[in-house]
């Protein structure tokens, strides 16, 4: 899959999860939901994937974990927060950096309409 076809699956199955949940819920509950969701839609997808931490050489575990890897190349970060800070588009980043992924999805479900919760960030992207 092309990585812009796998964002429209992903962002499509949130928008089911938070048109039939709405905001207000905890993070975890949207986890399960959209796990769900993309099973629905055979999309493929790794969940609580460790992140490596790779210091001076030496390769730590420190206990990160991304939310989802959807198709094995996309991050998907999820959030339940009245407002996405700059530190969590930060460890979006820093995640993708970290494992060497391209594209990643912040998604943030405690809003009214999800587009306003929705951050893409692409790192060094080659085709």
């Amino acid at each position: 899959m092309e990585y812009n076809k796998i964002t429209d699956g992903i962002i499509g199955a949130a928008i089911e999860v938070h048109r039939t949940l709405g905001p207000g819920l905890l993070e975890s509950a949207y986890q399960e939901c959209l796990a769900r969701e993309l099973l629905l839609r055979s999309i493929p997808f790794d969940r609580e994937v460790p992140v490596p931490v790779v210091y001076k050489g030496v390769h730590l575990e420190c206990g990160y974990r991304l939310d989802f890897l959807v198709d094995k190349r996309v991050v998907l970060e999820i959030k339940a927060v009245d407002i996405i800070a700059p530190v969590h588009e930060a460890q979006l980043v820093t995640y993708l950096s970290l494992g060497g992924w391209q594209v990643g999805l912040l998604i943030n479900f405690n809003v009214l309409l999800l587009r306003d919760g929705i951050r893409r960030r692409v790192l060094n992207y080659k085709e």
